[in-house]
């Protein structure tokens, strides 16, 4: 799959916000984890994500366009946008959701001069936040509806996230003349560079308050518990993630909402093995049904199932059970169970088991001793 964002969409360059959308949808139903049946769906799956948040995004789009994908990619890097290296995304969020607003911004105006500010105070959509739950074995087989609570940020009640009351006094900031940026000019062996930056004073927005919310200290933002259920698929895998869209963080300036993803975590069982859609469990039989063979009962995650043991089987035979495996995502039929059948030993004879087992040895032609461990003798025979 190319790196080029317009390639990863299937678009030209000159393709409009409304068919970058169109675009994107489609490709996300195509790679989405949860239903692509493509081995790289869940890499694919975040370049059509990560192409449709630049080429949506007025600025980053021209930067993208001006600079090429692989400056651009650089460039991000080194500014930290987005959770990127260097920006030190997730400090003091225990989901690795701290809203970062420089970065990228600060490197495109150095490069290509200022602005007025108002890209950075338009809404932008909030982090992605993250979360698991754990199920039972028989959980996943059946799928089930699972509540589980979460600590996440969510917009302060008291002030709508604006970070101040409704009737504060406010008044234009001085540093940066109600701009939400500030210019330097700085004189380098290249010449003269200007370099535009978010007005720390206001944070960009041109204004100032002479009251903070007291609810959320001025940041907009509280935290908050939430009770939520999710639908989850029967046959899910552990590790898997299912996302809850708009369940996330809120966006900086009353932006959307970010998504949930829940990772699934499935707990081992006490007598199956799972591996991939198909089950694997051991199943003891008595020495004379592997003799003779024998109608016996195999436990399965639904219910008991009859299994028939051939004549002459060995300890540590594999049999396969067609469809008692778990069910396949997007219901595609069940795997299968795999049995290993291992033959019991008795710790114990009474004496007509004793003769009949010594008169079985002899007419084999095998001597026996009583007083060495006569069932010992025997099973080694075999």
């Amino acid at each position: 799959m190319s790196e080029d964002f317009y390639e990863v969409l299937g678009l030209s360059r000159d393709a409009s916000e409304e068919e970058i959308k169109q675009a994107y949808r489609t490709k996300a139903a195509e790679y989405h984890p949860d239903v692509s049946d493509d081995p790289d769906a869940e890499e694919k799956f975040k370049k059509v994500k990560r192409a449709k948040e630049v080429l949506t995004d007025e600025e980053k789009r021209s930067a993208y366009d001006r600079m090429g994908h692989d400056r651009f990619e650089e460039a991000r890097k080194r500014g930290g946008f987005d959770g990127g290296p260097g920006g030190g995304a997730g400090a003091g969020d225990p989901f690795g959701g701290a809203a970062d607003f420089g970065g990228f911004e600060d490197i495109f105006n150095q490069f290509f001069g200022g602005g007025n500010g108002q890209s950075r105070n338009r809404p932008r959509q909030g982090k992605d936040l993250r979360t698991s739950v754990t199920l039972d074995l028989e959980e996943a087989y059946r799928g089930v509806e699972k509540e589980f609570t979460v600590t996440r940020p969510a917009r302060c009640g008291e002030c709508d996230g604006t970070g101040h009351p409704p009737d504060a006094e406010v008044r234009t900031c001085p540093e940066c003349n109600g701009r939400g940026q500030t210019t330097q000019v700085q004189q380098t062996p290249f010449g003269r560079v200007q370099r535009t930056a978010t007005c720390r004073r206001c944070e960009g927005e041109g204004e100032l308050y002479d009251r903070e919310c007291a609810e959320c200290g001025g940041d907009g933002v509280v935290r908050e518990e939430a009770t939520l259920s999710v639908e989850i698929p029967a046959g899910i895998r552990d590790g898997q993630s299912l996302r809850m869209e708009g369940e996330g963080a809120p966006g900086p300036n009353r932006g959307p909402n970010g998504d949930l993803l829940v990772e699934v975590h499935v707990r081992e069982h006490e007598a199956f093995e799972r591996d991939g859609d198909d089950l694997r469990r051991q199943q003891p039989i008595s020495f004379p049904q592997a003799v003779f063979g024998a109608t016996v009962e195999v436990p399965t995650v639904e219910g008991t199932v009859e299994f028939d043991v051939p004549e002459g089987t060995q300890s540590g035979e594999t049999f396969r059970l067609r469809g008692k495996g778990m069910p396949r995502l997007r219901g595609r039929g069940h795997g299968d169970l795999y049995v290993q059948v291992q033959v019991v030993t008795p710790q114990s004879l009474n004496g007509e088991q004793r003769d009949a087992l010594e008169a079985f040895a002899e007419a084999g032609g095998e001597e026996v001793d009583v007083s060495e461990g006569f069932f010992e003798r025997i099973k080694n025979s075999f």
